[in-house]
């Protein structure tokens, strides 16, 4: 369908990116009328979860296939995938147990999901603002390795517009010498939609990253971040993170929950201590 489109003559590729354009237009013009219409009021959880879909649809549809090729327009569409099922896990309220919580309030829930397997979901209040965690997740990503010791590397291998990025994701072993080192290769993207930011990924395959000797390949599920501001606080952002990994090998599936839901609880404490001594750049939003 994308090279029968290109093949137009040139009167009607014209007409065609002119109404392209003209569509992208009024779809932002309509999602800025509704975040303005939502400003005076916050959400419930599936609302806001159901509104980042829906813009997230909306967009996705108008993108100007000419500036990428077939392989990243996959790529995006890989991406823009994740994050609907990952969103979707999350908008479902039911059947969620608590595996852990912490004196300050963290916590991770966790729960089965057909054909995905057991996801876990960390629930964190942290005392900065939204666009600074942003900046650390996403513009200093490759920077992950030197605050978190559960990350021996983290290299973005390709960008592919503002959204999206193939990354490679090197991994130190965890529980003793249960559980060897692990690499990831994952498709990610980024959405900021009004006061919600999404961080979205999954398992992808990219050529130029073969797997390593003694370094098992796990792969990611549909994972993903939101962050938005706490209520009635523009200076503290809740942090809610959906992870489910396939980490492969033979492990035992209490040795797998154990070293899940304590990377993510170890993760908000390395996160909030990198967020409290690092300071913001000037690029931050």
């Amino acid at each position: 369908m994308l090279l029968a489109t290109f093949k137009l003559c040139a009167g009607s590729s014209y007409r065609h990116v002119r109404h392209v354009k003209g569509l992208r237009h009024q779809t932002m013009l309509a999602i800025g009328q509704e975040l303005n219409r939502r400003a005076l009021g916050e959400p419930a959880p599936s609302a806001w979860i159901n509104q980042v879909q829906h813009r997230n649809s909306l967009l996705g549809s108008q993108l100007e296939e000419s500036l990428y090729s077939d392989q990243e327009l996959a790529y995006i569409q890989q991406g823009e995938e994740a994050m609907q099922k990952a969103l979707g896990i999350l908008s479902d309220q039911e059947g969620w147990k608590k595996e852990s919580q912490q004196a300050n309030g963290d916590k991770v829930l966790s729960k089965v999901v057909p054909d995905v397997g057991k996801v876990f979901r960390l629930e964190v209040v942290l005392d900065q603002p939204m666009d600074r965690l942003y900046e650390e997740l996403v513009d200093r990503m490759e920077a992950m390795g030197e605050w978190n010791p559960n990350v021996k590397e983290l290299k973005v291998l390709q960008k592919i517009g503002k959204d999206t990025v193939i990354t490679h994701e090197l991994a130190a072993g965890a529980a003793g010498s249960l559980v060897g080192p692990r690499d990831f290769v994952s498709v990610r993207c980024a959405k900021r939609r009004g006061s919600t930011c999404v961080l979205a990924g999954t398992a992808t395959h990219f050529g130029d990253r073969p797997e390593q000797k003694g370094v098992i390949r796990a792969e990611q599920r549909p994972t993903c971040m939101v962050l938005r501001p706490l209520a009635g606080s523009s200076t503290k952002t809740k942090f809610t993170w959906l992870l489910s990994i396939d980490l492969k090998g033979w492990l035992p599936k209490t040795v797998i929950n154990q070293v899940l839901s304590q990377t993510q609880m170890e993760f908000a404490n390395h996160l909030r201590k990198r967020l409290e001594s690092s300071p913001a750049s000037e690029a931050c939003y």
